[in-house]
């Protein structure tokens, strides 16, 4: 952690997670190593300034300051509100989840970030969340992002061992070479029970935009009811669709 005081809120701000959206002193000082005196001090102008808010039983969480900024980013204001309409209309076709993500991060510890969702009572349960992140190699989004990467991007991911999401998740580098090549070839990408047993997903990504980074979409079907062609064309059109929105 550097030494200073933007390195210090940052470091406050990112022991926040879905998992612990709220934490009290003690934890944000064993997590940061910075001193009570220091921390105190911290904490006191992130609440004034909004970065923070206060909870029940001297709790911390994030606060609206950080939403408010947030939605001012080209993600929000370029991106997502522009592909809302056409997510919506993806998600009235097929009753389904439906993601949209962007890749982040460098080639080593790259992420798909989910920028937007749309999903219902009939849709099925999954672990994205807007504003989470989910393994590229594991999901259908992140699969359609990888394929648009080039050799020397894809040789720093493939630097880094993969983790086993389920038991049909693909981390053999080999075989998901062979996987992102059928991927480029169909035109989308697929996953059947690599990140929830269960469920399949199907994805497209977008043509590059200046200005923002690599975009994908997809839905998430149960394996049951998925109807794979049929899913793909619509995904591709709302690809297409979505690009038509963001290009300019």
């Amino acid at each position: 952690m550097g030494d200073g005081v933007l390195d210090r809120v940052l470091a406050v701000l990112g022991c926040f997670s879905e998992e612990e959206p709220e934490l009290g002193a003690a934890d944000l000082a064993a997590r940061t190593g910075l001193a009570p005196s220091t921390l105190h001090r911290l904490l006191a102008v992130l609440l004034e300034r909004g970065l923070l808010v206060r909870m029940p039983a001297h709790r911390y969480a994030v606060g609206a300051r950080l939403l408010e900024l947030g939605e001012l980013s080209p993600l929000a204001l370029r991106l997502r509100e522009r592909a809302i309409p056409h997510l919506m209309r993806l998600y009235e076709v097929t009753g389904e989840n439906v993601h949209l993500g962007v890749l982040d991060g460098e080639p080593e510890d790259a992420r798909v970030l989910y920028v937007g969702r749309v999903t219902g009572r009939r849709s099925i349960p999954t672990v994205s969340r807007s504003g989470g992140r989910g393994p590229l190699h594991a999901t259908g989004v992140g699969k359609a992002l990888l394929a648009t990467r080039d050799e020397t991007w894809l040789a720093r991911f493939f630097a880094t061992p993969l983790q086993r999401e389920t038991t049909r998740t693909i981390v053999d580098e080999t075989r998901l070479r062979e996987d992102l090549g059928e991927t480029r070839a169909r035109g989308y990408a697929r996953t059947r029970e690599e990140m929830t047993l269960g469920n399949i997903s199907v994805a497209a990504a977008l043509p590059p935009v200046p200005g923002l980074p690599p975009i994908a979409l997809g839905v998430v079907v149960h394996i049951d009811r998925a109807d794979e062609r049929l899913l793909a064309r619509m995904v591709q059109q709302a690809a297409r669709d979505v690009f038509a929105e963001v290009r300019d």
